[in-house]
């Protein structure tokens, strides 16, 4: 079966990397388009599903990096908004584990200048899913038009959140404060244990899935780097280990999980309303997918999800 469309909206970063080898009087950075929507937006269409991204490009030359990579990997912008605001930029800093810190600048860019007329126009007709979360939920002005977006696109495709929560840009307690309402929209809510640390501090995995399913949220994915991810589909727990990688950094691993996550679930027909046929064991072979992927784009430098192709060979050299 092939998968049907799913939109991605959000923003899309130019992530800048420090380069070790710069003299000791200058700072060297290489520039990479990321953002957690366009990482996922990337990831779907490079593994095969028809992936539409719903952003707000500059025509700085961050924008014109971000157009042309996104065109590369096949993702859809014909509902792209040209921008006449400067892109976001991310300074990424790498520590020994491949781990990023990173310091924004992003003061009135372009990724949170959202209008309902800007959105009003797109037509999901053939829309399965609908994924959006990161900043463009919370940073105004923004973000009540992407949470009316949701609320209106919710009665006929299935609604995917990833919080991904930046407390440099935004306070945790913002996200606190909408994350019941993003479950009451959201059929799938994928999180990092970071992020669950950031929301809910203290609190056991389990415990906080219960917490949002309560709020309405069917499906909650908790990934948790090196430990692998829990799951859980209405109270029904699944556990599935991390695939062994050589790391180079960590960048985009979670978007590519979240993106392998939908791109199976879509591929079986199981997108499009609210999981009422998804079943724990679908949930486990779409995670155990999801953690191939985002170990693939560990082991490359950046926000590089794999191809299709790329997974194929994987599998074939684990049979091998």
């Amino acid at each position: 079966m092939s998968p049907r469309q799913i939109t991605v909206l959000g923003e899309c970063v130019a992530d800048a990397f420090t380069e070790p080898e710069a003299a000791r009087n200058e700072l060297a950075l290489r520039v990479l388009p990321g953002g957690g929507p366009a990482n996922t937006a990337v990831a779907l269409a490079r593994l095969g599903t028809p992936a539409r991204f719903l952003a707000r490009l500059s025509g700085d030359v961050f924008g014109r990096l971000f157009r042309a990579h996104l065109e590369a990997s096949g993702v859809d912008l014909s509902y792209a908004v040209e921008a006449a605001e400067p892109s976001t930029l991310a300074v990424a800093e790498l520590d020994a584990q491949g781990q990023a810190t990173f310091s924004f600048h992003a003061q009135a860019t372009a990724d949170w200048q959202w209008t309902s007329t800007e959105l009003a126009g797109v037509d999901l007709t053939g829309t399965a899913c609908v994924h959006t979360g990161s900043l463009a939920l919370v940073r105004e002005p923004g973000a009540a038009v992407v949470e009316d977006f949701l609320a209106a696109a919710a009665p006929r495709a299935t609604v995917s959140i990833d919080p991904n929560v930046r407390p440099l840009l935004v306070h945790p307690d913002v996200y606190r404060a909408r994350l019941a309402h993003w479950c009451g929209l959201a059929d799938v809510l994928r999180l990092s244990e970071d992020d669950l640390e950031l929301l809910l501090p203290g609190t056991p995995p389990e415990q906080a899935c219960d917490t949002w399913h309560a709020a309405g949220a069917r499906l909650v994915v908790i990934t948790r780097g090196a430990d692998g991810a829990l799951a859980s589909l209405d109270g029904e727990r699944v556990q599935v280990p991390a695939v062994p990688t050589s790391v180079a950094d960590t960048v985009g691993a979670g978007d590519s999980f979240t993106a392998g996550l939908l791109h199976h679930l879509g591929a079986r027909g199981l997108l499009g309303g609210r999981l009422t046929e998804l079943r724990p064991d679908d949930v486990e072979e779409a995670c155990r997918f999801g953690a191939r992927v985002a170990a693939l784009t560990c082991s490359v430098a950046g926000p590089n999800p794999p191809w299709q192709s790329q997974l194929a060979h994987l599998a074939t050299a684990d049979r091998a």
